[in-house]
């Protein structure tokens, strides 16, 4: 993954996850790692198991830093990361952070 990304300031807020070459539609950008937890904080992503069971994985790795767009070029299966179409080396990887965000471009 680090051959893939890197992480810079981000004109949308703070820190943003960054392509560092050309990373093609439908490819796998990443895997969000680190541990479970029960409570939200601020790099906590939440997926489902298969049973449809939600929990949350406290971020621990460059992932940690993606920011929301409506317009995002990447979306979330579970902790894996995918490319929604083909992503320019220097622009910066997005996804949508769900209806709680929908009045944030």
């Amino acid at each position: 993954m680090k051959n893939r990304i890197e992480v810079k300031k981000s004109h949308i807020h703070g820190k943003g996850v960054f392509a560092k070459r050309r990373i093609r539609r439908n490819a796998l950008v990443g895997i969000y790692e680190g541990n479970t937890v029960r409570k939200n904080d601020v790099y906590v992503l939440w997926v489902e198991d298969d049973n449809g069971k939600a929990f949350g994985i406290e971020g621990s790795n460059e992932l940690r830093f993606l920011n929301h767009s409506r317009k995002a070029n990447a979306i979330f299966y579970g902790d894996k990361l995918f490319a929604l179409r083909n992503i320019t080396p220097g622009a910066e990887i997005t996804f949508d952070y769900g209806d709680e965000w929908a009045d944030v471009e």
